[in-house]
């Protein structure tokens, strides 16, 4: 079993081009179950917007291809949305 806090500190790469996204700020997970559905990663290229909240890159579960001592690798990321937008689907 790993810790959030020793998942904070591997950093999260996409595998296609190697592009440093930043490290894990929260996670989202079943109520129910109890597993982790999404790493929600702080968008670093941006600053916080109007009302003082950064954008958050959510990637799900099926996303992560491999999670390695220092990295976490990940595919198929889109660019910053907000995480209110991505769980009601808009």
């Amino acid at each position: 079993m790993i810790m959030l806090s020793e998942l904070q500190l591997k950093e999260v790469i996409i595998i296609d081009d190697g592009r440093r996204l930043g490290h894990i700020s929260d996670l989202e997970i079943d109520p129910n179950t109890g597993e982790i559905l999404a790493i929600i990663i702080l968008a670093k290229e941006k600053k916080a917007n109007l009302f003082g909240k950064m954008d958050e890159l959510i990637i799900y579960w099926n996303q992560i291809m491999r999670i390695g001592s220092d990295v976490i690798l990940v595919k198929d990321v889109e660019g910053p949305q907000l995480y209110i937008e991505s769980q009601y689907g808009k």
